[in-house]
């Protein structure tokens, strides 16, 4: 009997020290990549754009106290619908216009602003923004579409989004939370894990001693190691990072256009499939043949815009009008800004 528990310990040994060694390994080694990741501010270009004489200046206060500036581009033929315009990280409200001046021709109203830390939006004190969605920018998306529901010309039918790369990622966070969004079109999206877990795979390959070893990570087991780089930033940066994984399967059923570059290096378009995967129908993925990040407007011209518009003209201008008058649709639920 002695030698039995002798034997079964030994086995056990052998089972449980090699995984927990590495993976201790892998937690000290590559955690630290997860929060460089994070922290790292992209290289491209920022777009700033010029003011409109003809736009609505508008002042959005959040609950936590901070003025948000944004602008309200009316349309310029009889009105088809309103869109909350989601900006890119690092540009200014006027940014907007060359995504959004064919759309107003046609007759639809348009809503941007400046996240917190943004164009003229003042920054909060003790956090910087990046390029990844925190808390904070969902509550000033949850501010904007607050906005829009309490305007007099508010649309009772509700609204389409509009979003490139964080502000769109931003955006359908809230649209996930938010019937009165019904429609989104986004450019360039990007998530937390989706994006991560492959860079770390990537980052093992190149700086441990034993590569091969990537390939047998599961994605489950870096997905864990990831969110445990997040949580180690999240104590870092005093903010935390929801999972637009989460979101994506709760838009259905509204309807989803994404665009993604198809030569996007910092999102590559299989990042771009996986995020897209977890959505429900009705959805479609147009992927613009060799198109940079934030670059599928420039490259595709006219086909972008006609898709965009089409989209938008039947999920969004040809729906009826509710019997209330701005009250939501049976069934439907409210979200409040909420404060974090």
């Amino acid at each position: 009997m002695e030698w039995y528990w002798i034997c079964l310990g030994i086995l056990i040994a052998i089972a449980v020290i090699p995984p927990l060694v590495m993976h201790l390994y892998i937690r000290r080694t590559y955690v630290p990549v997860v929060v460089r990741i994070f922290q790292e501010k992209p290289l491209f270009i920022m777009p700033f754009g010029q003011p409109v004489a003809d736009a609505e200046e508008v002042a959005l206060m959040t609950p936590d106290g901070l003025t948000l500036h944004g602008c309200y581009l009316r349309a310029t033929q009889p009105r088809k619908g309103v869109l909350l315009f989601g900006l890119e990280f690092g540009s200014n409200r006027w940014a907007c216009l060359p995504y959004c001046e064919f759309l107003r021709a046609v007759g639809y109203d348009i809503f941007t602003f400046e996240m917190r830390g943004q164009g003229e939006s003042p920054a909060q004190t003790g956090y910087e923004p990046l390029q990844w969605v925190t808390d904070f920018e969902v509550i000033d998306f949850q501010t904007a579409v607050a906005y829009l529901k309490t305007r007099a010309d508010r649309d009772p039918r509700g609204i389409g989004f509009f979003g490139l790369s964080k502000g769109g990622s931003a955006g359908l966070m809230v649209a996930a939370q938010d019937p009165y969004i019904r429609c989104c079109v986004v450019d360039g999206i990007f998530a937390s894990l989706t994006t991560t877990v492959p860079y770390m795979r990537r980052f093992v390959q190149i700086y441990s001693r034993v590569p091969w070893l990537a390939k047998h990570f599961p994605y489950w087991y870096l997905r864990i190691v990831g969110n445990m780089g997040l949580r180690k930033i999240e104590k870092l940066r005093d903010c935390h990072y929801p999972l637009l994984e989460r979101s994506m399967p709760k838009l259905s059923p509204r309807p989803l256009l994404m665009i993604h570059g198809g030569g996007d290096i910092y999102i590559t378009p299989e990042m771009a499939k996986s995020l897209f995967a977890l959505a429900q129908q009705p959805k479609e993925l147009w992927l613009v043949e060799k198109a940079k990040h934030n670059q599928s407007l420039h490259l595709a011209g006219d086909e972008y815009k006609k898709r965009v518009q089409e989209f938008f003209d039947k999920n969004l201008a040809g729906l009826p009008s509710p019997a209330s008058n701005g009250a939501p649709q049976p069934g439907a639920t409210q979200t409040e800004p909420s404060s974090r």
